[in-house]
């Protein structure tokens, strides 16, 4: 990674400017408290070269700026990443790199595929703004709405009807129509990537053979649940019919692994258009 020879220069620096007598003295105490003084090091305040803290501000802009805020500071929905206890406890990105290129569905977080020199310039970049907090202290930061605003919208509009398969559960003119004059700026974006309220469609096969479809209301391993469009709710014991569940949300976790950032990008671009 380019940021290790750097922390090992400020590490080097540091055990210079104490006494001979306080050094000898630290290599008697034995190895639990040299142990304890790694980790002590190892979530201290990191400093990185100029150069590679600028890389890493570009990628954290174009990946990271629409969640985390431009500072990293947090956005509505993206944790506040200078307060951050993983990155507090992160050493040249052993923990951020594996969030980053893993992603966190859950949260709603897409994984980026990102090289180790671009993960070295981003932890560069989160850790330089995690000392800048600490040093100064300050109120968490939204997301600026252009950063929601870098996309291309007609190769968003490509992705949507083509390869990013949306057009096959959503409708421009159907269920999205006017979606960008409801929905604006991140709140767009996290149900674009998360819509954790969606409502669940399931379809129930009765012993008799005639099927009910309807919202999911209720399911688990005895009972399955549903309201038809006239309101009215139904339930079943599970070993009694057979059904079918189509959640909306397991459709966009299972998107993120094949998203880029472009795609993200352009996509939420082309939305944006429609009111």
């Amino acid at each position: 990674m380019k940021s290790h020879g750097c922390r090992g220069r400020l590490l080097v620096t540091v055990l210079l400017s104490g006494s001979m007598v306080a050094v000898a003295g630290q290599a008697n105490k034995g190895p639990q408290t040299a142990a304890k003084t790694k980790r002590k090091a190892s979530t201290a305040s990191q400093s990185f070269p100029a150069e590679l803290v600028e890389q890493g501000s570009t990628l954290f802009q174009q990946d990271c700026a629409f969640c985390h805020g431009r500072d990293a500071g947090g956005g509505e929905s993206g944790p506040d990443l200078t307060r951050s206890k993983l990155v507090a406890g992160d050493v040249n990105g052993d923990k951020i790199g594996a969030v980053v290129r893993s992603g966190r569905p859950e949260k709603g977080m897409p994984p980026f595929d990102r090289s180790d020199d671009q993960i070295a310039a981003l932890v560069a970049f989160i850790h330089t703004q995690r000392t800048k907090a600490r040093n100064q202290p300050g109120g968490r930061k939204g997301v600026d709405p252009s950063d929601l605003q870098t996309g291309n919208a007609q190769a968003g509009k490509l992705y949507f009807e083509g390869t990013g398969g949306c057009a096959k559960c959503h409708s421009a003119t159907g269920d999205l129509a006017g979606i960008a004059t409801r929905h604006q700026g991140l709140e767009l974006e996290m149900r674009m990537l998360y819509p954790e309220h969606a409502k669940s469609k399931v379809s129930v096969t009765l012993a008799s053979g005639q099927t009910m479809t309807g919202v999911l209301e209720y399911l688990d391993e005895f009972t399955v649940g549903l309201v038809d469009e006239s309101g009215t709710y139904h339930s079943w014991r599970t070993g009694d019919v057979q059904y079918k569940v189509d959640a909306p949300v397991e459709a966009h976790v299972r998107q993120f692994g094949k998203y880029t950032d472009a795609d993200i990008h352009n996509l939420m671009a082309y939305l944006q258009t429609l009111h």
